[in-house]
C-alpha cells in the first residue's frame, strides 16, 4: 500500500509525539481531505447552472417533494437542515433569479409558502441529473461492493455521532 499525506503526519506524530496515539487522523484526516475535495467538485457543477450548494438544495427539496412542490420555510429549513434565517437568504437569491416564488399560505395567511417556478424545475431537473452524474464519477474509483460496504460505515457512524 502505497502511502499518502495523512500517513505522513500520522508518522510525524509518532516521531515527535509517541507518547500520543495519532491513529484517529487515519480515518478523520482523510475524511476532512476527500470532503473539501468532494465539495469543490459539487461545487463546479452546481455553478454551471448559477447555484451554490444552498440554492440547490432548497431547489432538489422542493422538486423532490413532488406536486405541488411546494413547501413552508419551516419545513424547508427542516429538510434542508440550515435554519429559517439560512432559508430565507437562499429563497431570497432564488425569487430574485426566478426560480422559486413566495406567497402567503392558503392555511396562515401570515405564513408563506415557497414554490418552485417552471424554469425553477427546468433547472433543478437539468441540474440533479448532472451532480448525480458527476457523483457517479467522483465514486468511479469504487467497485460495487466496496460502494455498499462504505454506505454502511457512513451509516453506522453517522447513528454513533446522532447525524
Amino acid at each position: 500500500m502505497d502511502a499518502d499525506h495523512v500517513d505522513e503526519i500520522v508518522q510525524h506524530w509518532a516521531a515527535e509525539r509517541p507518547d500520543v496515539d495519532a491513529s484517529p487522523m487515519q480515518v478523520i484526516g482523510r475524511l476532512s481531505r476527500i470532503a473539501a475535495h468532494l465539495d469543490a467538485e459539487l461545487l463546479e457543477v452546481f455553478r454551471r447552472f448559477g447555484l451554490g450548494e444552498g440554492e440547490f438544495d432548497i431547489l432538489a427539496t422542493l422538486r423532490r417533494g413532488g406536486e405541488p412542490f411546494a413547501r413552508t420555510p419551516g419545513e424547508l429549513a427542516r429538510h434542508t437542515m440550515v435554519t429559517t434565517g439560512a432559508v430565507t437568504k437562499r429563497v431570497d437569491r432564488l425569487v430574485a433569479s426566478g426560480l422559486v416564488s413566495r406567497s402567503a399560505s392558503d392555511d396562515d395567511g401570515r405564513g408563506r409558502v415557497i414554490s418552485l417556478t417552471a424554469k425553477g424545475r427546468r433547472v433543478i431537473d437539468e441540474a440533479v441529473v448532472a451532480h448525480l452524474t458527476n457523483e457517479e464519477r467522483l465514486l468511479s474509483g469504487l467497485d460495487a461492493d466496496q460502494r455498499r460496504t462504505l454506505e454502511a460505515l457512513l451509516r453506522e457512524w453517522g447513528r454513533a455521532l446522532g447525524v
